[in-house]
C-alpha cells in the first residue's frame, strides 16, 4: 500500500518524524512557578500515544517576567528539567518526538489565564512589570513596558541559551523558538510595536537582529544533530504592518543561523484587527516561505480534515502539518486520519488499543 504523503516521515538534520503530524504548542495554563505538572504528562503523552510524529510543549518562559500568566510553564530554573524529563521519556517510549516552545511574552506578560478573564493583572494580583523594545503598552489596560536596553536585551538572549541548555538535558529533540503571536521576539521585528532608533529599530535588518542573535545563541549550544525551528507571525493583518514578503526574506536568513523549520503563523503584534479567518488560512504563508526561501515549513491554522491536511502535504505547501484545537478535541486524530485516507498500516497504533479500532 503506497504511503500517504501525510504518513511520509520527514527527517530534520538527525531526528526522523516518524510522520507530517504535529501537536502545536498550546499554552495549559496549569502550573505553579513554572513546573510542568501530571496533567502535562497527560496532555502531551496522550498525543504521543494517538499517533502524532511531533509533540510540541507549550510556549516556555526563559525568565519568570517572561510568562503570559503565572501559570504558564518555565525553563528558567534548573529544578524544571526533571518534570520536563518525564514527559519526554514517555513521549519517545510510544514514537513520537518532544519538542519545546522557548519563549518570552515582553509586554503581553503578567495576563490572568484565559478562563480567568485574561486581563492583566495588578501587582495586587500577581501581575509584574512587562519589557518590550520600545514603551509601548499592548492595548488598553496593559501595563507601558519598559524598553529594554541593549545590555538588557543580551541578558535575555543568555536566558534563551540556557533554557537551550536546560531542553537538552531534559530530554527535547527540537527547540522551536517562539517569534510570533506579540511576543517579545515579534514585537521587535513588527514595526507596529518597534520604534528605537538604535542598531535594534527602524529599517528592516535592525528590526530583525534580536532574533537573529537569540537564534544564532540558541543554535550555538543545541547539537548540531538536531533541529531548531522558529514560529514566525508571517502577516500583522494590518496597514504598516508586517507582511509575508517580510516573512520570506526573514526565513532566508533564519536559515543562513541554522534553523531546519519555519512554523508559520499569524497576527498578536496588536489589538482588534480583522483576520480572514477560515480553513487553512495560514497554509499560503507555509507555502509561500517554503518556496521563496527554501526552507521547510509548518502550516498551522484550521487544519481539521484528513483529506485537507494530506493534501497540504502532497501538494508541496508545507512539510508537516501542526494541529492545535483539533488535537485538543481528539487526541487520536492521527489515528483516524490514517484509516479515514486508507492507510492504516501507518498509524501508531497502541498495542493496549488495539482492540478498539
Amino acid at each position: 500500500m503506497n504511503l500517504a504523503y501525510l504518513f511520509d516521515p520527514l527527517t530534520l538534520r538527525g531526528v526522523t518524524l516518524r510522520n507530517r503530524i504535529g501537536v502545536s504548542p498550546m499554552c495549559q495554563y496549569s502550573c505553579v512557578d513554572g513546573f510542568a505538572t501530571d496533567w502535562h504528562l497527560v496532555h502531551l503523552g496522550s498525543r504521543a500515544v494517538g499517533g502524532a510524529g511531533l509533540i510540541i510543549a507549550e510556549a516556555t518562559a526563559v525568565e519568570a517576567r517572561g510568562r503570559i500568566s503565572p501559570n504558564d510553564l518555565g525553563i528558567w530554573h534548573d529544578d524544571h528539567i526533571e518534570p520536563l524529563a518525564k514527559i519526554t521519556r514517555f513521549i519517545k517510549e510510544h514514537g513520537g518526538t518532544p519538542a519545546i516552545q522557548l519563549a518570552h511574552a515582553g509586554r503581553k506578560a503578567g495576563t490572568a489565564r484565559p478562563w480567568a478573564g485574561g486581563r492583566p493583572l495588578s501587582d495586587e494580583q500577581g501581575g509584574w512589570d512587562v519589557v518590550a523594545p520600545s514603551a509601548i503598552p499592548f492595548y488598553d489596560g496593559f501595563r507601558v513596558p519598559t524598553a529594554l536596553s541593549v545590555e538588557e536585551i543580551a541578558a535575555i538572549q543568555e536566558k534563551f541559551k540556557a533554557a537551550a541548555l536546560r531542553a537538552l538535558e531534559a530530554g527535547f529533540e527540537m527547540i522551536e523558538i517562539h517569534g510570533a503571536h506579540g511576543y517579545l521576539l515579534h514585537s521587535f521585528y513588527s514595526p507596529l510595536s518597534n520604534q528605537r532608533e538604535d542598531h535594534y529599530g527602524g529599517n528592516f535588518e535592525n528590526r530583525t537582529r534580536f532574533l537573529l542573535e537569540t537564534t544564532n545563541a540558541v543554535r550555538s549550544v543545541w547539537p548540531d544533530d538536531k533541529p531548531l525551528a522558529v514560529r514566525l507571525s508571517c502577516s500583522d493583518w494590518t496597514e504598516g504592518g508586517w507582511t509575508g514578503e517580510d516573512s520570506v526574506e526573514l526565513a532566508q536568513s533564519l536559515k543562513n543561523e541554522g534553523v531546519d523549520l519555519v512554523d508559520c503563523s499569524s497576527g498578536g503584534a496588536v489589538a482588534n484587527v480583522k483576520i480572514p479567518v477560515e480553513p487553512g488560512y495560514q497554509v499560503p504563508f507555509a507555502e509561500m516561505i517554503r518556496q521563496g526561501a527554501s526552507i521547510p515549513t509548518a502550516a498551522v491554522g484550521l487544519i481539521t480534515q484528513a483529506t485537507q491536511a494530506d493534501a497540504i502535504i502532497r501538494e508541496g505547501k508545507a512539510d508537516i502539518v501542526l494541529l492545535g484545537r483539533e488535537s485538543l478535541r481528539d487526541p487520536y486524530w492521527p489515528i483516524h486520519a490514517a484509516h479515514a485516507l486508507d492507510q492504516q498500516a501507518q498509524a501508531a497504533l497502541p498495542s493496549q488499543y488495539a482492540r478498539a479500532f
